[in-house]
């Protein structure tokens, strides 16, 4: 058995409600399972990071970033850094705001980074971009086109169910690639 920790953190809903797809997706893959770590856990909770085969990390994109919360996670696993519990680890992310771009781009590359300098292994999404033909919809896998992780709209004025399904769709699909190549780099077999 392979365990997928999803470390999120979540403002108003929004990225709770992306990670739980990110869960479904691990949990749709025998031998895999997913273990829900939000940040404001983090510190009770880090023996249960550390053990996992694979961390997925999830926050929500305000201001071309992401969230202070998830923030003061990352800046807290200072306290282990030189142990080094996390390298060689799969790692993954996602992350979610109001606008179509919001610069998630630019969280996705900050949690990245983190991974990196933790000495993880990153895992980008594996899908191509959806919508982007003149045959494409915003109901595409990965219809906001991204390669580093799951990218996910959610309307301003809506709550979680404002999120679109295809990314939702793409989440899940995030939770599956990364459960399918923790359990390959374990040497359990994977179902096809």
């Amino acid at each position: 058995m392979s365990s997928v920790a999803i470390a999120y953190h979540s403002g108003y809903g929004h990225t709770a409600t992306v990670a739980e797809a990110v869960a479904r997706g691990v949990n749709s893959v025998p031998g895999a399972s997913a273990v829900l770590v939000p940040v404001e856990q983090a510190e009770q909770r880090i023996n249960e990071l550390h053990a996992a085969g694979a961390i997925v990390f999830g926050a929500p994109t305000y201001m071309g970033s992401a969230s202070a919360a998830f923030k003061a996670f990352m800046d807290n696993t200072s306290k282990f850094f030189a142990a080094a519990p996390w390298q060689d680890k799969l790692a993954a992310g996602f992350t979610v705001s109001a606008s179509q771009s919001g610069d998630k781009l630019n969280t996705l590359v900050q949690l990245a980074i983190f991974a990196m300098q933790h000495g993880m292994v990153w895992a980008g999404l594996g899908l191509p971009p959806g919508n982007s033909s003149s045959k494409g919809s915003a109901d595409d896998l990965n219809q906001l086109g991204s390669f580093i992780g799951a990218m996910a709209q959610a309307n301003a004025d809506q709550g979680a169910e404002g999120i679109k399904a295809s990314d939702l769709r793409t989440a899940e699909h995030l939770g599956r690639r990364v459960a399918e190549l923790a359990l390959a780099r374990t040497g359990l077999p994977v179902a096809a």
